[in-house]
């Protein structure tokens, strides 16, 4: 047992050798040896016996660390990481001619989420994100699909209290809107109707962002939020949205409201095209019976679109979802919605869907949705989709 515990660890020791030789005259090498009587391996140099040069080897990110390493040598106790990946399955008809009408698409979304508290109450959130998900069929899923199979940063945002009641968040490709509370029970997998009505005013823009959240205490909740590009920050040559947002939340229903304001950035600089605001307000409410009934969540949103001139500048977005949490060893839910906001005397595209939840295990739950997308161009079929996402938590 003593040998193979050391053969597991000399491909280890044989990767700090070079370092370690470089800037130490000596490395003690009998605590390799003995490695199965202790709990810890310590590699010194010979330079005064300076605390600063000791340095911890981690094995699998534990184990292997010394009492007397420093934070900058280690992982921080308090720093976790979340893995998750999607496998995607699923075909979309929509247009006899269309090259890619009833294909079938295989695709995949990987995430890995690091999470870092300092102090105890406050977060630093990492997300790092990958996948090829930006097929025809899977979309509906709203996997990764920008990243084209590398490892990209998703976000970064510091959440910490301010006082008893107030929660701060500063972020980047973060959305202003993190610290909002919709009042929405239905928990459908579509990227359609995930929002549940509130598609704008929840801004959802990324960028660089900062909000923040005021807990009454009562189930009553107030928060702000902004965000901006990066490089132009709060700025006319820059898009700034602002949102606001006000929530009740009782024991089994719950309201919200919510304010954002959009401005138009094209881009390029140019002010005839820059500086318009789309302003929307949500409306959510859900309620949650007893007795295995499921339960309601309704979404209203109106707005209007400040680069549009005449009387045709409202949009209007709908969302009407059921949820069943037991039906059978999963979780079940309908929902209809606007498949896009509805412009002001135009008629209302719609997306219905049907989605059933299961885990085969704690780490593996399987998701089948099918769903139907009206268009409203002449000549073109309406969407119908069939889909199955397999995710793995771990």
């Amino acid at each position: 047992m003593k040998l193979f515990k050391s053969l597991l660890v000399a491909p280890a020791t044989l990767g700090l050798l070079p370092p370690l030789t470089a800037n130490a005259t000596e490395v003690n090498l009998n605590e390799i040896s003995n490695y199965s009587d202790v709990e810890s391996i310590e590699f010194a140099n010979s330079f005064g016996n300076n605390e600063s040069n000791v340095n911890s080897l981690l094995a699998g990110g534990e184990g292997l660390i010394d009492d007397h390493s420093h934070d900058s040598d280690s992982f921080s106790s308090t720093t976790t990481a979340a893995f998750s990946a999607d496998m995607y399955l699923g075909a979309v008809s929509d247009d006899d001619a269309a090259a890619t009408d009833d294909s079938v698409a295989a695709t995949y979304s990987f995430q890995i989420d690091l999470n870092t508290t300092f102090t105890g109450d406050d977060s630093l959130d990492i997300s790092l994100d990958a996948g090829n998900s930006a097929t025809q069929g899977t979309l509906e899923f709203g996997g990764n699909s920008t990243t084209s199979d590398a490892l990209q940063v998703d976000g970064v945002a510091y959440t910490f209290p301010l006082g008893d009641k107030t929660t701060v968040i500063v972020g980047d490709n973060t959305d202003g809107s993190a610290l909002f509370t919709t009042a929405c029970a239905y928990g459908g997998p579509s990227d359609t109707l995930d929002d549940c009505g509130n598609v704008n005013a929840g801004i959802t823009n990324g960028g660089a962002m900062i909000g923040a959240a005021y807990d009454f205490g009562t189930g009553l909740t107030a928060a702000v939020g902004y965000a901006g590009n990066e490089t132009t920050v709060m700025t006319e040559e820059g898009g700034d949205d602002f949102g606001l947002n006000l929530a009740y939340t009782a024991d089994n229903y719950g309201v919200s409201v919510t304010y954002g304001v959009i401005e138009t950035d094209d881009g390029a600089n140019n002010p005839t095209l820059d500086g318009f605001e789309d302003k929307f307000t949500a409306f959510n409410a859900y309620y949650t019976p007893e007795g295995g009934l499921p339960s309601i969540s309704v979404g209203y949103e109106i707005g209007e679109d400040g680069s549009v001139v005449g009387d045709n500048d409202g949009l209007t977005s709908f969302f009407l979802g059921l949820t069943w949490d037991e039906v059978g060893p999963g979780s079940a839910g309908v929902a209809i919605g606007t498949r896009t906001p509805t412009v002001e005397d135009a008629d209302e595209q719609y997306m219905y869907e049907a989605y059933y939840s299961y885990p085969l295990n704690d780490g593996m739950t399987i998701t089948p949705l099918i769903f139907v997308q009206e268009q409203s161009a002449a000549g073109v079929d309406d969407t119908t989709g069939m889909m199955v996402k397999t995710s793995f938590s771990f």
